[in-house]
């Protein structure tokens, strides 16, 4: 799975000593990332915090008997959903078995019956299907991460809500199937990307009005001004969520990104809508979102 993974069983059959190999750990040339599993020093600078898990994932997979399944996160991981703010530190697998679970430091063994149907193969590894690592996910996080993973699975075209709510009733009275019961009733697929399963979150625990997603809107012409990410249309008003990934990361492109940004907005309110804009950091108070959004009810309203 991963090749820039140096286990010590490996190196020992290769010739390399139990010293050799302290030796190059002690100066700083290999890097430990789980028990008996090392990358260079240049590679471990290179990794992200999914492309670490990713190499932790080979290295409990080394150190486990055949037959367990990568499960929960790091399935989530394995499947390319959005995990949000879940944690990575610690691998999370499955053995079919009644019991015999355990976590160490870095790997979580759950222990549970999986059926055939519940597992897929993604290069080379048994993982748990797109539905089963859904539930089994929400089961271990909160809501919000719960519906960040599941949206960014029908977005993606992974499952469908069928197949969740299938799965979910599969489950029966596990441990956390509550959240994630709660979270499959809230999930869509036009969600595209965390921050507006967040946003929906927050409007729904804020009381607005459920609004439309990805509506296309024209002017009286007909004439397309754009899809905007939520729409509120018997107010009259716009919801855009600016993600600092909407305009990319280099900064001659994001200029030119946010230019013609500014211009669809103008557009969309020449016509005679109102837009509300919220960031990541308004997530967290999404209070004055709300406020900001009964002020544009208001300036519509008066348009009107």
């Amino acid at each position: 799975m991963n090749d820039d993974v140096i286990f010590r069983r490996r190196a020992l059959a290769d010739g390399f000593t139990d010293s050799e190999i302290r030796h190059a750990r002690d100066s700083g040339r290999l890097v430990r990332i789980a028990a008996g599993a090392y990358v260079s020093d240049e590679h471990f600078a290179a990794l992200d915090a999914p492309a670490l898990h990713r190499a932790r994932i080979a290295a409990a997979l080394q150190s486990r008997p055949p037959g367990v399944v990568v499960s929960h996160t790091s399935a989530a991981l394995l499947h390319g959903m959005d995990l949000g703010d879940l944690p990575l530190e610690r691998v999370h697998l499955t053995r079919s078995q009644a019991s015999g679970g355990g976590r160490t430091t870095g790997v979580h063994v759950h222990a549970t019956l999986l059926d055939a149907s519940d597992v897929v193969t993604l290069g080379g590894l048994a993982v748990t299907s797109p539905a089963r690592t859904v539930v089994d996910t929400a089961r271990i996080s909160t809501f919000d991460q719960a519906v960040v993973v599941g949206d960014s699975a029908l977005h993606r075209r992974l499952v469908t809500l069928d197949e969740i709510l299938d799965e979910v009733g599969r489950a029966g009275p596990r441990k956390g199937i509550a959240t994630a019961r709660r979270a499959a009733s809230f999930l869509d697929g036009r969600s595209e990307s965390p921050g507006e399963s967040l946003s929906r979150i927050q409007i729904r625990r804020h009381n607005l009005p459920s609004p439309e997603l990805q509506h296309v809107l024209h002017d009286g012409t007909g004439d397309f001004l754009g899809r905007v990410d939520f729409f509120w249309k018997e107010f009259g008003v716009v919801g855009e969520f600016d993600g600092l990934g909407k305009y990319g990361v280099d900064g001659g492109q994001a200029a030119v990104a946010v230019h013609r940004e500014k211009l669809r907005e103008d557009a969309i309110r020449d016509a005679g809508y109102e837009v509300v804009r919220w960031t990541w950091r308004d997530l967290f108070d999404f209070a004055a979102v709300k406020a900001r959004f009964g002020r544009a009810c208001a300036r519509a309203e008066h348009r009107r």
